[in-house]
Formats: structure tokens, C-alpha cells, sequence
């Protein structure tokens, strides 16, 4: 395939807007009383069904083998519980500001990379994590007004997402549909076997949903099955390197479907937070790719 890193870029914004449309899409169907466990049940089967029926007859059941199993079912767990307690952050805060404390996640990732990855340890690494966690620590402060349950629960799913990240780096050697394949799979498997116990908490509020609300919970699937197909397209036309800064442009996703949905717009002070984690993460970007470039 021949590189457009133009057309990578705008392929992996469509993929951000989509999966803030999949948190969006969650977080109003949990406030209309679904559980957590049966929403993510729905979630995940619905991308499994999509991604089988996409891949399948383009790449042939090959796709299902992976070169490294164990860590591709690492990876699935650890993204379905980054998924959940990241569900669990929405139920409780604003998207916007959820969303921005998930951007720990790849400063976390590159802080530990000298001990989980066996790389070089750089000191801009740690500076960029730190920069990046007084950022949050404005998006958090006490008087911030933020549900404290709900930040420790963000708080929890940046480090989830960062384990997912690395579990990734360790699975680089298969084709990238066959991790999108498992990340489905695993998750589904695991839900389904937990149904019988979330299905009937989520009966009395099914038993009253409108074709319109039987749409958007279906619609997370869609969103996350279409947003994680469109970073697989955006990362075959592009580098990581060149890719990685435009991922913090997802708060500006988050924001408007928080405002439209349910009128919420950070404040200043939690601006100042968002803008510094979004920096910090630009910033460690930019200055990595500049090092790739000179190796």
C-alpha cells in the first residue's frame, strides 16, 4: 500500500470522533439504567460480529492465528477491564474531563518502558509524565468538584490503557486485524460467561427502551468496531511517530459530545489542566519522532 501520511492523519481523527461517540453512546445508555456489565456485553459482541464479517472474507481464517496467543489474551483482558473501568470513570464525571485524564495512559507507558519494554531510560520521558500528571492534578483538584470515586476510577483506567499499550507493543509482530480479532474475542468470551448475572439487572430498563434507544446501544459496537478499523487504516498510511500528537485532539471529540449531550464544558482552571496534558503529550510525541528521525 502507498503511504499518504495526509490521509493517516484524517483517518485516525474520523477513528477519535468515533470511539467519543462509543464513550458518549455508553455513558447515556448506563444513565438510563443499563448495568455496566451487559452494555460492555453488547458492546463487544456487536464488534466481534463486525470485525469477523469484514475481515473474514477479505483475510481468511489465517487472521485468527496469532504468532504470540498468551499476549494477545493479556492484552484482550486488560483492554476490557481498561473498557469497564473506564465506563465506570463516565458514569461519574464529564466526558471531557475523563477523556483527559486517559491521556496518562501513553506517559505512563513511556515512564515505564526502561523496566516493562527494555528500553533506554530518558530523562524528557519522565519529564513529559510529570508535566503531564500536574496536569491532571489541576483537572482533579479537590475543588475541582469531580466525584472522587470517579477520578480514582480514571485515574485506574490511565494505568489499564498503559498496560494495553505495552501488551501491544508485545504482540507488534502479528497483523493488526488479528489483534483487533482478539481484542473482541477475549472480551466477548469473558462477558458472555458472566450474562446470566447481568442480563436480568438490565431487563426492567430494556423491557422499556424505544427502537431509537435499542439503536444507540447497539451503536456502541458500530463506534468502536468502525473507530478501531479506522486506526488500523490511519497507522498503514502513516508512522506512529507522525500520528501520535493528533491522538490528544480527541478532547476536542469528548468536549462537543459533552456539551451537546448533556451541556458540560470544563472551566478555566480544568482547561489549564487539559491543555497541559495534551502538551506534555504532544510535546514527548514531537521530540520522539525528531530522535527516531536522527537514528
Amino acid at each position: 500500500m502507498t503511504p499518504h501520511p495526509l490521509l493517516g492523519v484524517l483517518l485516525l481523527l474520523a477513528s477519535t470522533w468515533s470511539l467519543s461517540a462509543l464513550d458518549t453512546a455508553g455513558k447515556w445508555v448506563m444513565g438510563l439504567g443499563v448495568s455496566l456489565l451487559f452494555m460492555c456485553w453488547v458492546r463487544y459482541i456487536v464488534h466481534l460480529v463486525l470485525v469477523l464479517s469484514l475481515v473474514i472474507p477479505s483475510k481468511g481464517l489465517k487472521t485468527l492465528r496469532s504468532v504470540y496467543l498468551p499476549n494477545q489474551i493479556l492484552r484482550g483482558l486488560l483492554m476490557l477491564m481498561a473498557t469497564m473501568s473506564f465506563f465506570m470513570t463516565l458514569s461519574r464525571l464529564p466526558q471531557a474531563e475523563a477523556t483527559s485524564i486517559n491521556f496518562l495512559a501513553p506517559l505512563i507507558m513511556l515512564a515505564t518502558a526502561p523496566w516493562l519494554l527494555k528500553e533506554p531510560m530518558r530523562l524528557s520521558r519522565w519529564l513529559a509524565a510529570g508535566i503531564g500528571f500536574a496536569g491532571v492534578l489541576l483537572i482533579i483538584r479537590p475543588n475541582g468538584g469531580l466525584d472522587p470515586i470517579g477520578v480514582a476510577f480514571g485515574l485506574l483506567t490511565a494505568c489499564l490503557f498503559a498496560g494495553q499499550f505495552i501488551a501491544t507493543r508485545r504482540v507488534a509482530a502479528d497483523n493488526p486485524f488479528t489483534t483487533l480479532v482478539w481484542s473482541g474475542l477475549v472480551g466477548t468470551i469473558c462477558l458472555t460467561a458472566v450474562l446470566p448475572f447481568s442480563l436480568p439487572a438490565a431487563l426492567p430498563a430494556l423491557q422499556t427502551f424505544t427502537p431509537l434507544q435499542w439503536m444507540i446501544l447497539l451503536s456502541t459496537g458500530v463506534f468502536g468496531a468502525l473507530g478501531h478499523l479506522l486506526q488500523i487504516q490511519a497507522y498503514r498510511h502513516s508512522p506512529a511517530s507522525m500520528l501520535s500528537p493528533f491522538l490528544y485532539l480527541q478532547i476536542v471529540a469528548a468536549t462537543t459530545y459533552g456539551w451537546l449531550v448533556w451541556r458540560q464544558i470544563p472551566d478555566a482552571v480544568t482547561w489549564a489542566g487539559i491543555c497541559t496534558v495534551c502538551l506534555s503529550g504532544m510535546g514527548i510525541a514531537a521530540h520522539e519522532w525528531r530522535q527516531s528521525r536522527k537514528r
